[in-house]
């Protein structure tokens, strides 16, 4: 499905960013995988990837900093030749009410999160205009919709995404590049283990499938959206969230 293509994954070296990679590995993509905190676990996947059959490199970049963001992506344009597929999945939680937010706390989730994703289609659209060809697909969040108590910054980070999502959309669409957006909703991921049970229960009760979902189950998505099938598709945002948002 994915043959040929080069996907950038950002964020890949856990939870969803690195289901994405492997099931766009799965699919035959060259899968550059993104990471910025473990080198330990981003080798892993690449790993994980190599032992399925498919073919990976990894890359350190903090999707935050403009200026590394450009010279990574040049960086993967000189050694690959060409960016089919990019997944904006690079993502921070700094949690806390409102009222006692301090401006680092916003401004750490929002650079990661918004600016990061500014950052890498920058870069990354100015080789897919070239090639009159591309796939954009950011993570949203369904808080980035509904809002969520105590993630002002991440809600506001996840809604910014979505909105730049469709300005993005308008823009290239002429060149043939589609940029799509993915709101997840609860994902088994570290963000969610480390939730008490209560939270959990609390949840679930707010998820008519009644359930989280699986890092794999929002890959598919993320394949689909990457795929020929999807090439008519711009400017949307698919909920993968058990029906939380109708």
């Amino acid at each position: 499905m994915l043959e040929g293509k080069v996907a950038v994954v950002t964020g890949a070296s856990r939870g969803i960013g690195r289901a994405i990679a492997r099931r766009m590995a799965a699919m035959g993509a060259f899968v550059v995988i993104n990471y910025n905190g473990s080198t330990e676990r981003a080798k892993q996947v690449k790993q994980e990837i190599e032992a399925e059959g498919g073919s990976a490199a990894v890359y350190q970049c903090d999707v935050s900093d403009y200026e590394k963001c450009e010279a990574f992506l040049k960086d993967v344009v000189t050694e690959y030749g060409h960016i089919d597929i990019l997944v904006n999945n690079a993502g921070v939680t700094q949690d806390g009410l409102l009222m006692k937010m301090s401006e680092e706390a916003f401004d750490r989730v929002i650079d990661t999160n918004l600016k990061g994703t500014f950052n890498t289609i920058r870069f990354a659209s100015r080789q897919m205009l070239k090639q009159r060809s591309g796939r954009i697909i950011n993570m949203s969040s369904v808080v980035g919709v509904t809002g969520n108590a105590g993630q002002a910054n991440y809600a506001a980070s996840k809604a910014g995404i979505i909105g730049l999502t469709k300005a993005a959309a308008r823009e290239l669409a002429s060149r043939g590049i589609t940029v799509n957006a993915i709101a997840p909703g609860f994902i088994e991921t570290d963000m969610t283990n480390v939730l008490s049970q209560q939270v959990r229960d609390a949840s679930v009760a707010q998820i008519p499938l009644g359930r989280f979902g699986k890092p794999e189950q929002v890959a598919a998505a993320a394949v689909f959206l990457a795929s020929e099938d999807a090439g008519y598709i711009t400017g949307q945002v698919l909920h993968v969230d058990g029906g939380m948002v109708m």
